[in-house]
C-alpha cells in the first residue's frame, strides 16, 4: 500500500491540507470512532465544523454535499481547474454565477 502522504499548500507555500489513501483514514476514522464512544462526557469531543475553516461558501456546499471538484466542474462544463480558482477566491464570484453553482450542487445532492 502506498503509504506517501499528499499534501496541498497555500499561496504562501505553507501546508494546509493533507490527503490521506483511503485505508489509513479509515483506519483512523475506526479508532476515533471509538474513542468518542468511550467518552464519558460528549463534551469531551467537539465535531469537525467545516464551516469554521471554509469560508468560501462555493466550496463549502460542494464539500458538504459531497461533491468533487471534478463532478461539480463536469457538471457545469467547466474545467476543475476553474472550479479551484473560484474557491481559492481567484476569481471574482458574480450573483449568477454563484446561483448556478448551487442550483447544480443542490440538484447533484438530491440525486
Amino acid at each position: 500500500m502506498n503509504t506517501t502522504l499528499q499534501t496541498i499548500k497555500n499561496i504562501s507555500g505553507n501546508t494546509e491540507y493533507v490527503l490521506l489513501p483511503i485505508a489509513i483514514y479509515e483506519n483512523l476514522k475506526e479508532n476515533i470512532d471509538r474513542v468518542v464512544s468511550q467518552c464519558i462526557s460528549k463534551k469531551d469531543y467537539v465535531d469537525f465544523e467545516p464551516s469554521d475553516f471554509i469560508k468560501n461558501k462555493i466550496a463549502l456546499a460542494r464539500m458538504k454535499a459531497k461533491i468533487t471538484q471534478v463532478s461539480l466542474a463536469k457538471h457545469l462544463n467547466v474545467s476543475q481547474a476553474y472550479i479551484s480558482k473560484i474557491e481559492n477566491d481567484e476569481y471574482k464570484v458574480t450573483k449568477k454565477l454563484f446561483e448556478k453553482v448551487t442550483n447544480v450542487i443542490e440538484k447533484l445532492a438530491n440525486f
